[in-house]
C-alpha cells in the first residue's frame, strides 16, 4: 500500500487547510487511517482518525486539540482521505503524515503510531501567527 500525502502549506492563524491521503496498491474491505503530526521538538500525536468497513464509515476520533476545529472524511470524488483543518493555530504547525492500517470492527481502532503499517511522506503546515 503505498500513501501520498498533499496540501500542507503557510497560512495565518484563523486559516483553512486541507490536507489529502491517496492510497493506492492492496485493498483491504476494512481499514484506518489516521493523521499524525510532528512538531520541531516533540513526539508524534494523533490527530484524527478514520475507520472504514463493509464500505461504511464506522467511526472517526480527534485528538482534544482537534475537536471542534478539524474533520476527518473520505472524499469520495477523488478516493482521498482528507483533514479539512479551520481555525488554525501556531500551535498546529508541524510535519503531518497519513497512515494506514487493516482493521476489523471488532477492534478499536489503534492510536498509537506504531500500530500503523504504511505510511505517507510528511506534508509541512506552517501557522504564522
Amino acid at each position: 500500500v503505498q500513501l501520498q500525502a498533499s496540501g500542507g502549506g503557510l497560512v495565518q492563524a484563523g486559516g483553512s487547510l486541507r490536507l489529502s491521503c491517496a492510497a493506492s496498491g492492496r485493498t483491504f474491505s476494512g481499514y484506518v487511517m489516521g493523521w499524525f503530526r510532528q512538531a520541531l521538538g516533540k513526539e508524534r500525536e494523533l490527530v484524527a482518525y478514520i475507520a472504514w468497513s463493509g464500505g461504511s464509515v464506522r467511526t472517526t476520533y480527534y485528538a482534544d486539540s482537534a475537536k471542534g476545529r478539524f474533520t476527518i472524511f473520505r472524499n469520495n470524488a477523488k478516493n482521498t482521505v482528507d483533514l479539512q483543518m479551520n481555525s488554525l493555530k501556531p500551535e498546529d504547525t508541524a510535519v503531518y503524515s497519513c497512515a494506514a492500517r487493516p482493521w476489523h470492527s471488532a477492534l478499536a481502532p489503534p492510536r498509537t503510531s506504531d500500530a500503523y503499517d504504511y505510511w505517507g511522506q510528511g506534508t509541512l503546515v506552517t501557522v504564522s501567527s
